[in-house]
Formats: structure tokens, C-alpha cells, sequence
């Protein structure tokens, strides 16, 4: 039977310039010097391991920390993919939900709306299933967003269920695909190759409720 390991980092820490006012997302940028320890040390913890390839989103804070992880995976492929990109993975009624999750949804536009679904379907066809052909292992560098979607999603769990996951800059979930059997989820969330200090979601206030 083929299986698939799918492993989920989400990226290292964003360089915030010290001016961007407190709750507000900073401009587009790379990884801080805590990022770049963070995703340093991820690639360490993933030495070895026999990747086929390494995916990761388009905006500079994933495509650094891919680098980085790759550092230590010689001969790996590292490929871009919108499809791992940050976009909200689904457009999720708010009827019923806490306010702090209505208020957070709101904020999207009607273009994100109907974009970042159409990723995120986009990703699980890809990725969430057994390969046609052999074991594989892949590596996706991600955002919160997606790593929430793909745990919700084998897990089975209801649709609105992807909100309130916070994943750790450069924490790993590792998720196996065989066809015939439900997704088994191996890890979530781990951080035990951070140290205490290098452990933080770095997530915006209005997302950690």
C-alpha cells in the first residue's frame, strides 16, 4: 500500500520593522534573525530524512525558511506553489460563531474569498492523498492558515474547525495518506527541536483568541 508523508512546517519568524504599529501586518518581508534561527534549526531536526521534494508558498518569509530547511537536505527539489500560499483555505460562515472569529472573517475581501478556497482545493488534491506510484515524502513550508485546513481536514472535522489553530513559527505536522484508511495525523504543532525561547506563533492579536 503507498503512502504518503506529508510533513507541514509553517515559516520562521517575519522580520517586523519597529515602526509598524502593534496589531497591524507588517509590509511583505523576509525572515527576522529569530526566523532565521528558527528555520535553521528545523532543517537540522530534518536532516536525513529521504525527501522527494520540498514545497513551499511564494512570499518571502515561506520561500526563506524553505531555503534554509534545504540547506540540509542536499539534492532535494525546492519548488514555489501558489497553491501553498497564504489565502484564507475557506469561506466560512460566521452565523454562530464567537464574535472575535465573525470580526477576524470580515476582513476579507470578496476576492480572497473566493481565491483562497479555490487554492486550498487546489493543495488537498495534490497533496492529501496516496500517490499513484510508490511512498513519498514532502516537505511544504506554509502559513497557519493552510497547516489548520489540512489538520481539519484529516480529521474530518467540521468545516469551521480550521480557526483557532496557532501554529508555531516553524512548527511541525507530519500527516500519512494511504488509500482505503482515514489520514493518520503523526504530529502536530511539534516544536522540540526550539528552544524555549525560539517557541512563539507570532500570530496578529485579532487571531489569537
Amino acid at each position: 500500500m503507498a503512502t504518503r508523508l506529508l510533513y507541514l512546517a509553517r515559516h520562521g519568524e517575519q522580520d517586523r520593522p519597529p515602526q509598524t504599529p502593534p496589531g497591524v501586518d507588517p509590509p511583505e518581508t523576509g525572515l527576522s534573525a529569530r526566523g532565521r534561527r528558527q528555520a535553521t534549526l528545523l532543517g537540522e531536526r530534518l536532516r536525513g530524512v529521504p525527501f522527494d521534494a520540498v514545497h513551499h508558498g511564494p512570499l518571502p518569509r515561506a520561500a526563506q525558511t524553505a531555503e534554509l530547511i534545504a540547506a540540509a537536505l542536499p539534492g532535494i527539489r525546492v519548488h514555489a506553489s501558489d497553491e501553498v500560499g497564504d489565502h484564507l483555505p475557506d469561506d466560512t460562515d460566521p452565523a454562530g460563531l464567537p464574535e472575535a472569529y465573525a470580526r477576524f472573517l470580515a476582513g476579507f475581501s470578496a476576492a480572497e474569498r473566493a481565491d483562497g478556497p479555490r487554492l486550498t482545493a487546489a493543495a488537498l488534491r495534490r497533496f492529501a492523498t496516496a500517490p499513484a506510484d510508490g511512498d513519498r515524502r514532502d516537505l511544504i513550508v506554509t502559513h497557519t492558515f493552510l497547516i489548520a485546513w489540512f489538520v481539519r481536514h484529516a480529521l474530518d472535522a467540521p468545516e469551521r474547525r480550521w480557526l483557532g489553530f496557532n501554529a508555531h513559527n516553524c512548527g511541525l505536522t507530519v500527516i500519512r495518506y494511504r488509500d482505503g484508511v482515514p489520514p493518520t495525523l503523526i504530529a502536530v504543532n511539534d516544536v522540540a527541536h526550539l528552544p524555549p525561547d525560539l517557541r512563539a506563533t507570532g500570530l496578529p492579536a485579532d487571531y489569537v483568541f
